[in-house]
């Protein structure tokens, strides 16, 4: 594992609401009768996260489209667009994207961002990119569409991939856990709160991850238990302090809330930007 710097910039990490649904526990978990638990309704929140710091911001996954929600019967709270320009993520600086998978409400706008480079890890694109993408346990949580403007980015030289671990900037780690995807990616973001572990969907859920119950979408199920192994094992040494899922509906109310504004009520936030500090080299 590759060693962070002794002092990296301290970035602030929001992470936005944007769609919403009801469903049940097994829909979600996996052969959820096993656990002997009742079948209870569950919510399922999604999510973007925005990572900024002085000089630099970075999109983390881009949620679903309309085309790819409605598909779905999803629903929207906020479309994705109004929350990046809520946070003055303007595509024409050209923000880093990074793809924690390229399932469909984590690439649906990729668009927004037509010259950003994007990140994601070799066994993820080379997968969706692959021959068995299209099955159908796997075509189910794609877009044919997404995944060819995410394909035809790789060929016009925007897309950056790593195989296991990328340090992308001082202070932002990227990491391949698979489980879920082939190449299903956490990222570990330095703050003046701590450090931040954006568990995407490697966590769905809290209860996911603390009860063992693996997520019903799985590529791999042995990578899927390795995965919360190692972020349990980032919590207890030091490497990680808070934990962010990628769709629990409890998520925000852990995190300091945003009050004001167009995301009051759908966003919360961990660390602050610090105005005086020098950009990282």
């Amino acid at each position: 594992m590759t060693t962070p710097p002794p002092n990296p910039p301290n970035w602030r990490v929001t992470i936005a609401k944007y769609g919403t649904r009801s469903t049940t526990k097994s829909d979600v978990y996996l052969n959820h009768h096993i656990y002997g638990q009742p079948d209870d309704p569950i919510g399922m929140d999604y999510f973007v996260w925005v990572l900024q710091r002085p000089g630099r911001t970075i999109v983390v996954d881009t949620g679903f489209s309309e085309s790819g929600g409605a598909a779905r019967n999803r629903t929207f709270v906020a479309e994705p667009a109004r929350i990046f320009a809520a946070l003055g993520v303007d595509p024409g600086d050209e923000p880093t994207v990074v793809v924690t998978h390229a399932h469909y409400d984590h690439i649906g706008n990729l668009g927004l961002f037509p010259r950003s480079e994007i990140v994601i890890s070799a066994a993820e694109l080379a997968f969706w990119t692959g021959p068995l993408a299209g099955r159908a346990q796997f075509a189910h949580s794609v877009e044919t569409g997404e995944i060819a403007q995410l394909a035809a980015a790789n060929e016009a030289g925007r897309v950056r991939t790593f195989d296991d671990e990328l340090e992308l900037d001082a202070g932002v780690r990227i990491m391949r856990v698979g489980g879920h995807t082939p190449g299903q990616s956490i990222v570990l973001v330095s703050t003046d709160e701590g450090p931040v572990l954006l568990g995407s969907d490697a966590v769905h859920y809290y209860e996911e991850y603390e009860s063992d119950m693996p997520f019903a979408f799985v590529a791999e199920l042995p990578a899927m238990y390795s995965g919360f192994d190692r972020i349990r094992a980032m919590l207890a040494d030091g490497t990680a302090k808070h934990l962010v899922s990628g769709h629990d509906p409890a998520t925000l109310a852990r995190f300091r809330p945003v009050e004001e504004g167009p995301l009051a009520g759908i966003a919360a936030t961990i660390g602050s930007i610090d105005t005086n500090a020098e950009e990282a080299q």
